[in-house]
């Protein structure tokens, strides 16, 4: 029988030499194993990069993940028992290792159990072990619920399972990074696959009572809620054999079989990226257009009537006579300029009165007398010519308080209830921009000069074909439907997994959409906690996130842009997200270019091979000191291994994700360029059909005709 004592003997391979809370320095001993270890059991490759070691302690046992070999020039080890007869020894080499401590390994009732964190730091002269096979799957492996969903196999580690818990894994985001090529969408997919079986397979099943199994079919679909924003289109074909299917949309025209249309009507935006898609100035255009959306989702319309023309009449001339405050119209041309508007506003408002009514026509005739008589007491008239001499500070403020005097007869404002300009209320877009010049020509001033390159932006966005079919479908859709389709219906009964290909959708409008999709789903679920005093887990899947979450740029003006905004409602669910039940898992192929503010609320990393020095560099900042060793393989991972730290692990592992079948892969293989050039694949091609695409049909037969005509000449 083998004693403690013994065992650990057996199983030594060095002795401390240094210590730092950082790093731990190794002398390997003359007899320890140069390539296979198979004093723990089983062949063990040592010593490794990235292979564990042990340091026991009086608590249990330190373990350190090798992040350095290499072989220093030493005195000659001390002969035991033998003299040196005088000899001179000379340097002898011996090997040495770094090792960066990662965390306690604890026994408990026969097992072994980690436990992040270092209680006592081992001291010069130590014995460092080898890891038995247990002990070596018990570091890599978690227990009870931090191993619920499997994600791959340990390499370095007799290949054993590594599982994560997802409440910790989605609950507090993910970040999937890696050069292009290197098996993130794979990884994606494996994960949500992984996550949504191992779900259907921990449902507990109730006993059902006979003739009771129908009502309970649906109990057995997994209450899971995945919502992949897939600008590449590559996921659409990826989860169809997954518990209740997969709802899949696209922007029309359908090139999936299996695919719903996608529709983001336009009167689901709010005022922010009504702002951002119109690019309305926050000064000049943002109030009128906020106007503009209260009014329409409140069903009020804004007609010309005669009443509206004389308040606009009214509020351009104020706006005209700000000009001369405390100073009066004084000199020529001021005096003469100030003389004619004042004349064309009496004979505008004299001819309002034959159709006004009431009060408000008995104010403007008494206004219209009392500004002739300003008028008449500063015109003159000599050799048939007519002018105006000064009008002084006195005489315009007599015609400002008989303006004023007519504006006090209107209505001041109307109650239109809770609608605000932000509320979800459907509303014709198409009648926007007509809305808005009428509210401009009721402002009155030089309101209406100020939106019209708002109004022509909006008429563009409406009037364009590529669009119409996502922001102003035929069909209608109420925002109950779209969330019932997109985020999930009671119970997960139409599928766990949402993929909404974006790739048809025109770049124009791209960030808007995904802001826009993004900020409903957020949304909902907040107004859900609010409703029921609880979560409802979800997660929000973005590729690609480089793109739609970028750092800030400075902006030459206050204006914010489509991305920006798209930038923002990202960084909203990064920092608010969880409290709501919202999880979000980033892919990108470049994570210096991601907004801080995002990657820095990722709290696990699947970190993939990474050669780009920028990237690296930002990496190792956001990951603990003790994984920064393990960093310096990203640039030589192979496809389908990566690096698993965070919360969500606790020892950074490398993984080799677990292997997908044809089927059930993302569409990102690297294009056939040999198949193609040597003929095996054939590439047939039809520019007319893709051209006549590309313009829309109508645009693709006027071409036709024209060049028929041209060769006809």
């Amino acid at each position: 029988m083998t004693s403690p004592i013994s065992k650990i003997s057996s199983l030594t391979i060095g002795t401390v030499e240094s210590v730092a809370p950082d790093e731990i320095k190794v002398l390997l001993d003359i007899d320890s194993p140069r390539n296979t270890a198979l004093n723990t059991g089983v062949p063990t490759p040592f010593p490794r990069i990235n292979s564990f070691v042990l340091l026991p302690n009086e608590s249990g046992a330190v373990v350190g993940i090798v992040v350095w070999l290499g072989v220093e020039r030493s005195a000659y080890p001390k002969r035991q028992g033998l003299k040196d007869f005088g000899l001179i020894d000379l340097p002898f080499p011996l090997r040495k290792m770094a090792v960066c401590p990662i965390g306690t390994l604890l026994s408990e009732k026969n097992k072994w159990r980690l436990e992040r964190g270092v209680q006592s730091f081992p001291s010069v002269g130590d014995p460092v072990i080898l890891p038995t096979r247990e002990q070596t799957i018990a570091i890599v492996t978690g227990q009870g619920k931090d191993s619920r969903v499997p994600l791959g196999t340990c390499p370095i580690a007799h290949d054993a399972p590594i599982a994560v818990d997802p409440d910790k894994l989605f609950g507090r985001h993910l970040a999937v990074l890696g050069n292009t090529g290197s098996g993130k969408s794979c990884t994606l997919a494996a994960l949500v696959r992984s996550a949504v079986e191992s779900a259907q397979k921990s449902i507990k099943k109730p006993e059902i009572p006979a003739g009771a199994e129908e009502a309970q079919s649906g109990q057995d679909n997994p209450n899971a809620r995945f919502i992949i924003l897939d600008p590449n289109g590559e996921y659409s074909k990826c989860f169809q054999d997954l518990g209740a299917g997969c709802r899949v949309f696209q922007v029309p025209p359908l090139t999936n079989t299996d695919a719903a249309e996608f529709t983001l009507p336009a009167w689901m935006w709010n005022s922010s990226e009504w702002a951002a898609v119109a690019q309305a100035a926050p000064r000049a255009q943002r109030p009128l257009l906020q106007e503009a959306l209260r009014n329409l989702r409140s069903n009020k319309q804004i007609t010309l009537t005669i009443e509206n023309r004389l308040r606009a009449r009214c509020k351009s001339l104020k706006s005209y006579l700000l000009q001369f405050a405390g100073t009066g119209a004084s000199g020529f041309p001021s005096n003469n300029n100030c003389g004619q508007q004042l004349s064309r506003f009496i004979e505008d408002i004299t001819s309002y009165c034959s159709t006004l009514t009431g009060d408000i026509k008995t104010r403007t005739e008494r206004a219209a007398a009392a500004i002739t008589q300003v008028v008449d007491s500063r015109k003159w008239t000599s050799g048939g010519r007519t002018g105006f001499n000064d009008f002084g500070d006195n005489d315009l403020n007599t015609v400002d308080q008989w303006i004023e005097n007519i504006l006090q007869g209107f209505p001041q404002g109307e109650d239109v209830g809770t609608v605000n300009e932000d509320s979800p209320l459907p509303f014709d877009p198409q009648v926007l921009a007509e809305h808005l010049e009428s509210l401009a020509m009721q402002e009155g001033g030089s309101a209406s000069q100020f939106i019209s390159t708002l109004t022509m932006r909006i008429k563009g966005i409406m009037s364009d074909p590529r669009m119409n079919g996502v922001i102003n479908p035929d069909s209608s859709i109420s925002l109950k439907d779209w969330l019932d389709l997109h985020v999930g219906s009671d119970g997960g009964a139409n599928g766990p997994v949402a993929v909404i290909d974006l790739s048809l959708v025109p770049y124009e409008i791209l960030h808007l959409v995904i802001a826009v999709s993004s900020r409903l789903i957020l949304e909902s679920l907040q107004r859900y906690r609010k409703h029921n005093n609880q979560n409802l887990p979800t997660v929000l899947v973005l590729e690609e996130a480089h793109t739609f979450v970028a750092k800030r740029l400075p902006h030459g003006d206050d204006i914010p842009s489509p991305a920006d905004m798209c930038r923002g409602i990202f960084e909203r669910v990064a920092r608010e997200g969880r409290k709501f039940g919202l999880g979000l898992v980033l892919s990108s192929q470049r994570p210096s270019e991601l907004s801080e503010t995002v990657l820095s609320q990722c709290n696990s990393f699947l970190l993939h091979r990474i050669t780009n020095d920028r990237d690296q560099e930002l990496i190792s900042r956001l990951v603990p000191d003790n994984a920064r060793g393990l960093l310096r393989e990203l640039p030589s991972l192979p496809t389908r291994h990566c690096i698993l730290l965070g919360i969500a692990s606790k020892v950074p592992a490398l993984v080799e994700v677990k292997h997908l079948e044809d089927g059930q892969r993302p569409e990102s293989d690297d294009p056939d360029f040999w198949n193609v050039w040597t003929n095996e694949e054939t590439r047939p091609i039809d520019w007319d059909k893709i051209t006549s695409d590309w313009a829309g049909s109508e645009a693709g037969a006027d071409g036709d005709s024209m060049q028929e005509g041209g060769d006809a000449q």
